[in-house]
């Protein structure tokens, strides 16, 4: 062997050699990828919550949207191809969120049906099924191709059982390989965000329909009003007391009391612009949020309000004094604002003013600004 042929298998085996540590570095590059690929799904994991508290906290928009919202931030963050959340109500079973089109809901409405789910509901473990070539997911009646795997998981909230979350995929065993730890921490924590959200739309519909005035009451500022509130970064709230309603009542009717109070809310709520919320809060008392607006300009209102309110004459009606009949009284009001910055607490600034209102002398007449 000569010495050209001897150099030139020494090439080769160094070229080799070399082929083999890159082929080595690339394999180990690969799973510090995947390490660090499912570190971050960890740490994602763990923090989805704080994006979860952001959303809930956000004022500004209603308990659906919230739900949607959270479901949106559960595919992007884990790139999940559908997802969809089903709560149920007490009496039915109602999609909450999902990205897939709604003439797929009707299914997901029925998985609690479905035999392969029913362990799963009963045991509150996930439930993970998939496909291969030319089957189809058992719950499916349309679109076959749409989904070819997927997680199934029970949501129970002190031990209490609310609905389920399911995550679908476009491939057959797409979540074969998925960690489940990832998956059950962040299950977790959409439980834990459900659980906060189902308090706030049970305040978001405690509101009711004043029946003789026609005006919500208080609890409508809480919810849906919110939403109209927060748009700016501060508002003025008033309460506004008709100080001789109760001695209206006492000393004539409960029907001239009543045509007073409606007197008083029709004119007022004439006047208001859109954004301004008028609410019942309690007998005598009435609520009046002007969105957006400043102190000044609503002391300026509230000036020709009152001006106004002092002029009225209301008819006695119903008087079991006879002689009482037709003749006339003149309501009076006491009223009193506050600042209420966006996202603080809305409720305490109301009960600082009622608070007032309460405890201010009979004989008050003024407009005061806390």
């Amino acid at each position: 062997m000569n010495t050209g042929t001897i150099l030139l298998i020494l090439f080769i085996f160094i070229i080799l050699c070399i082929i083999l540590v890159l082929l080595y570095k690339c394999s180990r590059m690969s799973e510090n990828l995947k390490k660090l690929k499912n570190t971050n799904q960890k740490v994602s994991a763990l923090n989805i919550l704080q994006d979860f508290m952001e959303i809930i906290g956000n004022g500004s928009i209603d308990t659906d949207e919230k739900m949607k919202s959270i479901n949106q931030k559960l595919i992007e963050k884990y790139e999940i191809k559908y997802s969809t959340i089903v709560l149920f109500n007490g009496m039915k079973y109602r999609v909450e969120a999902s990205n897939v089109s709604d003439k797929h809901w009707t299914e997901f409405e029925n998985l609690h049906n479905q035999d392969i789910f029913l362990e799963s509901i009963n045991n509150a473990t996930p439930k993970y099924i998939t496909i291969d070539q030319g089957e189809k997911l058992p719950y499916m009646k349309m679109e076959f191709e749409r989904a070819k795997s997927a997680i199934f998981y029970p949501i129970y909230v002190d031990n209490i059982y609310m609905g389920y979350w399911l995550i679908e995929g476009g491939k057959p065993h797409e979540f074969d390989n998925i960690d489940t730890t990832v998956l059950n921490v962040v299950k977790d924590n959409l439980t834990s965000a459900m659980k906060i959200i189902n308090r706030q739309r049970t305040i978001e519909n405690m509101y009711r329909q004043d029946s003789w005035t026609g005006v919500y009451t208080y609890e409508y500022l809480y919810g849906k009003a919110r939403k109209t509130i927060d748009k700016y970064p501060t508002s003025i709230v008033s309460l506004i007391k008709i100080t001789n309603l109760r001695q209206i009542e006492d000393k004539t009717s409960r029907k001239t009391a009543e045509m007073t109070e409606k007197s008083i809310i029709d004119y007022i709520r004439g006047c208001l612009s859109p954004e301004y919320i008028l609410v019942k809060y309690s007998e005598d008392t009435f609520v009046i949020a002007f969105s957006g607006s400043d102190v000044e300009g609503v002391s300026k209102f509230l000036e020709n309000v009152k001006e106004t309110i002092a002029k009225m004459r209301i008819k006695i009606v119903g008087s079991l004094r006879a002689e009482f009949n037709g003749q006339t009284i003149a309501p009076k009001t006491n009223m009193v604002l506050m600042t209420y910055y966006k996202e603080t607490a809305l409720e305490e600034v109301i009960n600082s003013l009622a608070k007032y209102l309460e405890e201010a002398d009979a004989s008050e007449s003024d407009i005061t600004c806390l």
